[in-house]
């Protein structure tokens, strides 16, 4: 990786990303919520002992996460020193590295990867050989658990331009795409709508809805279809599968 995205991961923590780090408490046990109705339920279906890599796992959210709920063989990979320096700060298992070197020389496989807010990152060019390579790191029966910017999300443009390392944008069509051409297999699709953790998340959960009929509607009426997933950013599992 010689262009710009090199250039901005190099100092992503101290230029870009220090109020994130940072978090207040509330800030923190809002994502710590988030990750228990997103994410774990995911994870449920594994046993503490699943091996897991986290690529892009930035400071160590994630990985603290899934700690503090009993998994305990847990992997991260980072492209940001900076970053990376924070996860180990808490003691978790986190290299730099960049993610081609990392599998072509790792002999490991693992049950789960992540990649939250991750495949975006990567040219349309280099996205078959790191899918090819994810799908030859995971065991049999393993599952990418992956995060996107949502392409055809009503209002995704705010998050698919606010970064300029992002390279590819995907929707569930093109990312299906890619996903069925490198192998995996039981792929499946969700939206990321607002949470009714409080009052606030109830109002917003519902008012999404209503737009969300509202935006089917006007698709409906144009081309005829509708579609499932409008949020600005969607989730994916896919399988390697056993046979």
């Amino acid at each position: 990786m010689s262009d710009l995205r090199q250039n901005i991961y190099k100092n992503y923590h101290t230029k870009f990303n220090v109020d994130l780090i940072k978090g207040t408490k509330k800030e923190i046990l809002s994502l710590k919520k988030y990750y228990e109705v997103r994410l774990l339920p995911f994870v449920a279906e594994y046993k503490p002992s699943a091996k897991i890599l986290e690529i892009g796992c930035g400071s160590g959210n994630l990985i603290s996460f899934l700690s503090e709920n009993g998994f305990y063989d847990i992997k991260g990979i980072d492209i940001s020193e900076e970053q990376v320096e924070i996860a180990r700060s808490s003691n978790f298992d986190v290299s730099k590295a960049d993610v081609f070197e990392f599998l072509k020389l790792s002999k490991t496989k693992y049950d789960i990867i992540f990649a939250l807010d991750f495949v975006e990152h990567f040219q349309k060019s280099e996205l078959e050989k790191l899918f090819l390579m994810i799908f030859d790191s995971l065991n049999l029966n393993g599952s990418f658990f992956i995060r996107t910017p949502n392409g055809q999300g009503l209002h995704s443009t705010d998050i698919i331009y606010g970064d300029l390392t992002h390279m590819t944008i995907f929707n569930p069509a093109s990312l299906n795409q890619i996903l069925k051409l490198t192998g995996f297999v039981n792929i499946n699709f969700f939206e990321n709508p607002p949470i009714a953790k409080n009052l606030k998340g109830l109002i917003r959960l519902m008012f999404w809805k209503i737009i969300k009929l509202i935006a089917n509607l006007i698709k409906i009426i144009e081309t005829g279809g509708s579609q499932k997933i409008w949020t600005r950013d969607f989730y994916c599992v896919a399988k390697k599968d056993l046979n």
